[in-house]
């Protein structure tokens, strides 16, 4: 389980889920699980936490992860229950849409 993060975006090598600043606003970011939601950098890292540790296991109360899921989870103003079910949906197509832009080449460029 690896985060990457960096000034521009946060990956996982466990999950496709993604953040990234919000456009026009500092300091704030996108979680591709938490659609609609801004958050600082320090929550949209315990978010990209949150995915990374459930993706691809069935957690459940009792596990021995529980402790930590439940506690970022109520970080985010969730249940661990309803995170687990939100990041279990695929990515939404924002960051998706911005990574086939920024792949693009630059027409320009080629002239």
């Amino acid at each position: 389980m690896t985060l990457t993060i960096t000034d521009t975006t946060m990956t996982s090598d466990q999950t496709a889920h993604t953040a990234r600043p919000a456009p026009g606003r500092q300091h704030a970011w996108e979680v591709s699980w938490l659609p609609g939601q801004i958050l600082d950098r320090n929550t949209a890292i315990t978010a990209m936490t949150l995915a990374d540790t459930t993706a691809e296991r069935d957690l459940h109360e009792g596990d021995r992860l529980w402790p930590h899921i439940k506690g970022w989870a109520e970080e985010l103003g969730l249940t661990a229950p309803d995170a687990i079910v939100q990041i279990s949906q695929p990515p939404n197509d924002v960051n998706r849409q911005q990574d086939q832009v920024s792949r693009q080449p630059d027409r320009e460029a080629a002239d």
